[in-house]
């Protein structure tokens, strides 16, 4: 098998590759509760005039009407994110394996902005930066881990071994990709927990590589459900 480059990246990648998204379609589905297949009149109506229902629906937590809406993303970014992501099982997922094709040569190393110390125990901790010297550490170790390990996995492929018993060699730190499809209100949950925000009710803790996936996701987001997102902010970023 011919060797392919290794590739080092610090970012990840998400796209949206479909939505049927917008702040009209909470408010149909809000007001059919009272006007019943009249409610259909609000497919089209134009949601700035219903600015407040939404607000109401975010602030009292009434959450069914958010979830009549879908946004389906591809996203790349290393397996140990996805380990973390997959634990909401409120979206949909569908996700490269490694059983069935080789997995590419794309591995993931902290960027120089990444903070790399903890300071206090679970619970009461923070993230500060570390030195230059500690940064060249992180950096030296992971790629050497990385090219160890990925040159252990050719050996085996080479050698006739199975896909899924080669990939036994790789680190979390390699790349994979999948589909993640959610409603307004599974993002909303996402976000809740996997952003640091100081508008925020409750404080979160997220690592920061599965943030740097849902900082995008809001971003795409907001442009699809401008007054929906714009309620989740106001009302302390909790997910109805």
């Amino acid at each position: 098998m011919t060797a392919e480059p290794i590739r080092f990246r610090s970012d990840v990648s998400v796209e949206l590759i479909k939505a049927a998204a917008s702040d009209a379609d909470v408010i149909w589905a809000a007001r059919v509760s009272t006007k019943g297949e009249q409610s259909l009149d609000d497919v089209a109506t134009d949601p700035e005039r219903s600015r407040g229902l939404i607000n109401y629906l975010m602030r009292d937590r009434h959450g069914s009407p958010f979830e009549h809406s879908t946004m389906t993303f591809f996203v790349q970014a290393p397996i140990f994110m996805w380990r973390e992501h997959f634990r909401h099982r409120i979206a949909s997922y569908n996700e490269e394996s490694g059983r069935y094709k080789v997995l590419e040569p794309v591995f993931y190393t902290p960027g120089p902005e990444r903070k790399l110390i903890q300071i206090g125990k679970a619970g009461a901790y923070e993230f500060v930066d570390g030195t230059p010297e500690q940064f060249a550490v992180v950096t030296e170790q992971t790629k050497h881990a990385c090219e160890t390990a990925y040159a252990a996995y050719q050996t085996m492929l080479d050698a006739g071994i199975a896909r899924e018993v080669a990939r036994i060699v790789l680190p979390v730190t390699i790349y994979s990709s999948a589909y993640v499809t959610m409603n307004a209100r599974a993002m909303m949950n996402f976000l809740s927990l996997r952003t640091k925000s100081d508008d925020s009710h409750f404080p979160s803790f997220p690592q920061r590589e599965i943030e740097m996936v849902a900082e995008k996701y809001e971003a795409e987001w907001a442009k699809l459900m401008p007054l929906t997102h714009a309620a989740f902010v106001a009302n302390g970023r909790v997910a109805p």
